[in-house]
């Protein structure tokens, strides 16, 4: 157990991992280790071979996990049995040989430009609570901002007159990226009326999005918010907080723009995480050739 507390410290202190994949590699390999007690009655991963790694494997189908969940376990175990190793703390790697399961690549879900018009306009500007969500979607979609990058925004991250944002990204990667005239008025519209109603005198905080106590908000009051402004947009298909950013993607493809433009933006170490959206244009091309040719 000593070992996977030296290697969540090397994960924190060292590589600066956001804390969403932190608290994933946490759970995967707790997850592990306990496997490891109550099923093989192993209490240290220098006494793991391979062959413990495939009973894993096969326990976890068992379990109903997904082939996406038992890849990320493969990809959680290679990461810290290569960190063990360097660290003299196993004299063998047993993830030598170990397969990722294959999975089907299933297409990110994004909205046509109606629904998005429609998710735009759901919020109440009438009120404060209506004017920050509004701001929030527009800054999204302008954007493409993980949502943990949204409300983690400083007021120091915005350069409105400049009409840019800046952010840290996953790898504490920063970027800059610009924002649209929609997005820039409102959210000067949020800093100026809103804002200050939502702000709390004697706990003051520089996170620009906040929620009802002054504070900022988090990824969970955003979903939940989300999920009442769908509703009232009357949008039927699943959306979730990442929606978004796969429309700006796909949209901003549509409409010409370069792969490596796109992966800029979006804050891709790799490019083959950006090509997906390629496909989405491919498929949604078929589905307007069907749906509107004659002969289709």
């Amino acid at each position: 157990m000593n070992g996977l507390k030296i290697f969540l410290h090397f994960l924190t202190v060292e590589r600066g991992l956001a804390s969403n994949t932190l608290t994933a590699y946490k759970r995967d390999l707790h997850f592990f280790m306990l496997y490891l007690k109550e099923e093989e009655g192993i209490d240290d991963p220098a006494k793991v071979t391979r062959q413990e790694i495939v009973s894993f494997m096969n326990y976890a189908r068992e379990a109903g996990k997904s082939p996406r969940t038992i890849a990320r376990y493969i990809a959680s175990l290679r990461s810290f049995f290569h960190f063990l190793l360097h660290d003299g703390k196993v004299a063998k790697d047993p993830m030598i040989q170990i397969e990722t399961p294959k999975q089907r690549q299933s297409l990110p879900k994004v909205l046509n430009y109606q629904d998005v018009e429609k998710l735009l306009d759901a919020p109440d500007l009438g009120t404060m609570f209506g004017v920050r969500d509004k701001a929030m979607l527009e800054v999204l979609y302008a954007t493409g901002l993980r949502v943990s990058e949204l409300v983690h925004l400083k007021l120091d991250d915005l350069h409105l007159n400049m009409g840019f944002i800046q952010t840290i990204g996953k790898g504490n990667k920063e970027r800059i990226i610009p924002l649209g005239k929609t997005a820039v008025a409102a959210l000067e519209g949020y800093l100026e009326s809103a804002r200050p109603k939502f702000a709390n005198q004697k706990a003051r905080t520089d996170f620009v999005f906040l929620n009802h106590h002054g504070k900022g908000l988090t990824r969970q009051g955003f979903w939940k918010n989300l999920k009442q402004l769908t509703m009232k947009a009357g949008i039927t298909k699943p959306i979730t907080p990442h929606t978004l950013r796969h429309s700006f993607a796909t949209h901003l493809l549509e409409n010409g723009a370069d792969l490596r433009s796109v992966q800029e933006l979006l804050g891709h170490a790799d490019i083959s995480t950006t090509q997906i959206y390629t496909h989405v244009t491919k498929a949604r091309l078929k589905d307007v050739y069907k749906q509107y040719h004659p002969r289709a």
